[in-house]
């Protein structure tokens, strides 16, 4: 692959580095500890990075709320232990993604203070304000994702402020261009110190409907979760004038052109809107906007091979020309080992099987910290929650902290699992210990191994890196498809369940096939058996 094109097919190893490894101990992580694990990174096989913000904040909301998009969070290091990082992973050709929180800012970065001080100031058109209605009332009907209104009164200015988030996230109004360069000017102030990439957040929120229109109504039975609970107010409403609007495409272009400067930059855009997968093709389409995309689409409770095949599908049939991106867990959602287990129980052999299927699919992949150990969902006490949104749905949702715990990485020798030697900011899950970084090491059938010998197996298959994808209909289960490029095919299936199925097999397959990688599954005249959780790969 060339240089630009080194994103297609990516393994991109998403780092969350509060609870990556405390190298200072003060309970918190930070970037001398990634640099202090970067050789273990580079032992999985993976091709980038990509880094959950570490700028200087309130931490309000742990890093997405951002007072300085230029420096560092004291928490976390400084601008030399940046470089540092930059320099020990581009040594071991990884390449190094952050993330840019664009849509909005925290209440205490400078922008807002001067915006929310009086209506004349320069920085006073910078952010969403509007005028109360008659009643004192907010001027429409927009919800936060946190819970309640989307306006905050501000009785300095004698207005309401937007904010699709937190009350301390206000959001900046791109209709105005100063905002926009402004923005553009912060992001490459990260392209100039080397990074390779940006991973976008919210990136579909920046424009609002300038008009201010209120949002209709949901019924019912169209209410679903992305990233959110279904009881959430959120869930209430079709979100056509908060997000996703028509002037965001420009600015989706004027990102591409700042990359364009700097060859082999890539960008990656988290999109939750009322039709992801449409937004996605979008947002990816043409060359000069984004070069992937990525969304919650696979991140549910869902798990049926029909849903799984006909997300994929729906999104193979929008983007013709753009490039996808998959996860099963980042740090918004419970962990895949939980959320797609039987009964809640975390089986080795299905977190061996999520990972070779979501790194068959066509696109890149996010695979978070702790997934490739088969980490579950940790268990936090309600005393011991730190993300204010699950302390606000508690005890219906119980927030991100479950899937945001310390890293382990000894069972023995520290009463935190190896990540620090104070306290950490959340607790190490006594069930992780157990799944260690080292114990899982020095165990030859483990996850972690296994994870490790799949992906030096995959980087040899370009049509699993490059090709296209053809979905073969079959019966639950079972997910089945074709990976095409060129001359080449490749057969994969998976056993999404506990139990054996047996499948019957095309007689073309059986005659023409070459046995590749495979896991419990065999073939016989023409049945295929899967044991529980199997993969299956064929060269046909």
């Amino acid at each position: 692959m060339t240089q630009k094109q080194w994103y297609k097919g990516a393994v991109i190893y998403q780092v969350y580095p509060r609870s990556f490894q405390d190298s200072n101990n003060d309970g918190i992580g930070d970037l001398k500890g990634i640099i202090n694990r970067i050789d273990y990174i580079k032992s999985l096989g993976v091709d980038a990075i990509w880094i959950s913000p570490f700028f200087k904040s309130p931490m309000k909301d742990f890093g997405y709320d951002i007072s300085d998009y230029r420096d560092i969070d004291p928490l976390f290091g400084d601008l030399n232990d940046f470089d540092e990082l930059i320099s020990q992973a581009h040594d071991r050709d990884i390449k190094i993604i952050i993330d840019q929180v664009l849509s909005h800012t925290s209440d205490q970065h400078q922008w807002f203070l001067d915006s929310r001080d009086n209506l004349i100031n320069d920085k006073a058109d910078w952010y969403v304000w509007a005028d109360a209605k008659e009643d004192g009332t907010a001027p429409n009907n927009w919800l936060s994702i946190f819970g309640g209104g989307a306006w905050q009164w501000e009785p300095r200015r004698g207005q309401y402020y937007l904010h699709n988030f937190l009350t301390e996230q206000p959001d900046l109004n791109f209709h105005n261009p100063d905002v926009r360069k402004a923005v553009l000017d912060n992001v490459e102030f990260w392209l100039k110190k080397g990074v390779d990439g940006f991973r976008l957040d919210a990136i579909n929120f920046c424009y609002h409907d300038a008009r201010l229109r209120d949002n209709p109504a949901k019924p019912k039975d169209k209410r679903q979760g992305r990233g959110f609970s279904e009881d959430n107010p959120y869930a209430f409403q079709y979100h056509y004038y908060n997000n996703t609007q028509p002037e965001n495409i420009e600015f989706m272009q004027d990102i591409r052109a700042l990359l364009n400067k700097y060859p082999g930059t890539v960008s990656l855009g988290e999109i939750s809107s009322e039709d992801s997968l449409a937004t996605m093709a979008e947002y990816t389409q043409g060359g000069d906007k984004l070069h992937m995309g990525y969304s919650f689409e696979l991140l549910t409770n869902d798990y049926s091979s029909e849903y799984i095949r006909t997300t994929v599908q729906t999104l193979e049939q929008h983007m013709l020309e753009g490039w996808p991106c998959w996860a099963f867990s980042n740090h918004d959602v419970e962990r895949v080992a939980s959320r797609w287990s039987e009964n809640g129980k975390i089986n080795s052999q299905q977190c061996k099987m999520l990972t070779a299927l979501l790194a068959s699919l066509r696109g890149s992949v996010c695979m978070y910290q702790g997934e490739e150990l088969g980490l579950g969902e940790a268990s936090v006490a309600f005393e011991d929650l730190q993300d204010p949104y699950g302390i606000t749905f508690w005890p219906n949702f119980k927030g991100r902290d479950g899937c945001r715990t310390p890293m382990p990485w000894e069972q023995t020798g520290s009463q935190h699992a190896g990540f620090s030697e104070a306290k950490p900011w959340l607790p190490v899950d006594d069930a992780h210990k157990k799944q260690s970084v080292a114990m899982q090491t020095n165990d030859n059938n483990s996850i972690l191994n296994a994870y490790r010998e799949f992906m030096t197996w995959r980087k040899k298959q370009t049509v699993l890196l490059e090709g296209d994808i053809e979905f073969i209909e079959t019966p639950e289960p079972v997910l089945a498809f074709y990976r095409t490029l060129g001359t080449q095919r490749m057969l994969c299936m998976f056993n999404l369940s506990f139990q054996q199925v047996s499948i019957d097999m095309p007689t073309s397959i059986v005659k023409e096939y070459t046995e590749l990688c495979h896991h419990s599954a065999k073939l016989s005249q023409d049945t295929l058996t899967l044991e529980p959780y199997a993969c299956f790969y064929a060269e046909c």
